[in-house]
């Protein structure tokens, strides 16, 4: 339960560590999600990102990954209760790292229409969620057994588990669009110089 000592292989894990570890990945997605976003702001930020794209995908499907692992670790490992809203996140990011691995792996051109759907529907959940659990009196359709407004996780004095959801469902949203803006703009200035 939380608070103790949790053996993975040879190693042993609390749930606080987990949560200070997952907390500081959520923040570092945070960041490259907002470094994309300044870069890509600009022509030239663009064009800079065009040799990533496939860097960008990797890490995309790298992210959704992490996440998959670390809500499975939360729920089966550190025994938290997922609420309704965290199942629906879980349905949003799990078919991420399918999808994105087929599309890193096959070089898919243009991923965006299968994982836009996902990250974004994600997105609005996780950042919801959040909400809520900041402003708890607004009362939810939660379970009284698994309430939405429980913080499981609280590092830095704000970062929650669907807080940490909302970095990673922005990162790989930010990475996909910026891998495919890339392309389109690898696309067009090819045509220009023909």
């Amino acid at each position: 339960m939380p608070g103790s000592l949790v053996a993975v292989g040879s190693v042993t894990l609390s749930v606080e560590q987990m949560s200070l570890f997952t907390a500081l990945l959520a923040l570092v997605a945070l960041a490259v999600t907002v470094g994309l976003v300044a870069v890509g702001a600009t022509a030239g930020g663009r064009r800079r990102l065009r040799g990533l794209r496939a860097d960008m995908m990797r890490l995309a499907f790298s992210i959704a990954a992490v996440s998959t692992a670390a809500s499975l670790w939360f729920s089966e490992v550190g025994g938290f209760m997922p609420c309704e809203l965290c199942w629906y996140q879980r349905i949003a990011m799990y078919p991420l790292v399918v999808v994105l691995g087929v599309a890193t792996w096959r070089g898919d051109p243009d991923p965006r229409w299968r994982v836009l759907p996902f990250s974004v529907v994600g997105l609005l959940v996780s950042a919801y969620h959040y909400q809520l659990q900041l402003f708890p009196e607004q009362g939810s359709s939660c379970d009284v057994a698994a309430p939405c407004t429980q913080r499981w996780v609280d590092e830095f004095g704000f970062v929650s588990i669907p807080f940490m959801a909302f970095c990673g469902f922005a990162a790989v949203t930010a990475l996909v669009l910026a891998a495919g803006a890339a392309d389109r703009d690898a696309n067009l200035s090819t045509r220009e110089d023909a």
